[in-house]
């Protein structure tokens, strides 16, 4: 395999399908660390498939291609390794998990984050007891936390609560922010983030969501309409359609799409 730059994710011919169905037919995309790129498309054009894909999502069957993360191609490895390496997803629909608090959710991840994958280890056979795992202790966690909390004007009681159970569809989505705050990751991807969000909530996820930007982190923000973009700036711009990207600008090709949708591009009519 050629030499990659660990400064960037490389996705190479993509193909992949649910079931009998093809969703994905060749995506091409390289995102590199420090640039936010937008993905935009209709409806059923296969932009949270590419992310699902992308985290290893069993559901989804790959039949040709590779994503290519720090030399590797993450599609041999199991999303919890993908996670470990700096690849992180915000869900378009978080899950609830009833008795599990955000804080104990956030530091169970945030050590399993900091112990990474080490490709280099896999298939080793320990000998002897295997050792223990040494977790962060809780007054560096809770600093580390609180840290994160005061960038993204969350308040203490926030983290009291059970992760997602009883949550506004704004606190879902920030209880995502802040979990990528946590972890720091080196590549993130924001599956429609603006889903279900009103224009207030939508404000306060994209303000975490710029706080978080930098140099190094390369994100791939997903949506479906132009106006988070009015909020989260993107170097990039990807128009997706049938599961390939088909146009690819500056952030001028959101605001084109806005004015003219879809079909002056895509040469179809458009049924949302």
């Amino acid at each position: 395999m050629p030499e990659y730059s660990d400064d960037e994710l490389i996705i190479r011919d993509l193909h992949a399908r649910i079931e009998d169905k093809e969703i994905l037919r060749g995506v091409n995309l390289t995102v590199k660390k420090g640039e936010t790129h937008a993905l935009m498309g209709p409806n059923g054009s296969g932009k949270s498939t590419l992310a699902n894909v992308i985290m290893g999502n069993p559901v989804y069957q790959v039949t040709q291609g590779e994503v290519i993360f720090k030399g590797l191609n993450i599609l041999d490895l199991s999303p919890d390794k993908r996670a470990r390496l700096g690849i992180f997803l915000a869900f378009q629909y978080p899950a609830s998990v009833p008795g599990v608090t955000v804080a104990n959710f956030l530091r169970r991840a945030y050590d399993a984050r900091k112990e990474g994958y080490d490709p280099s280890k896999e298939g080793q056979q320990p000998t002897g007891e295997a050792p223990k795992r040494k977790g962060t202790p809780p007054s560096v966690f809770r600093k580390t936390l609180q840290g994160k909390m005061d960038l993204l004007k969350v308040n203490n009681e926030f983290i009291g609560r059970y992760l997602n159970d009883g949550f506004s569809g704004g606190e879902k989505k920030r209880a995502e922010i802040l979990q990528m705050a946590v972890l720091e990751p080196e590549f993130a991807i924001l599956d429609e983030t603006d889903s279900g969000l009103d224009i207030d909530a939508l404000r306060i996820v994209a303000e975490g969501v710029n706080a978080l930007r930098g140099p190094g982190m390369g994100s791939l923000v997903i949506t479906h309409y132009q106006r988070l973009l009015n909020y989260i700036t993107p170097d990039i711009v990807h128009v997706m359609f049938k599961g390939q990207i088909i146009k690819t600008g500056d952030k001028q090709l959101a605001l084109e799409l806005e004015e003219k949708g879809y079909e002056w591009l895509i040469g179809e009519k458009i049924t949302e």
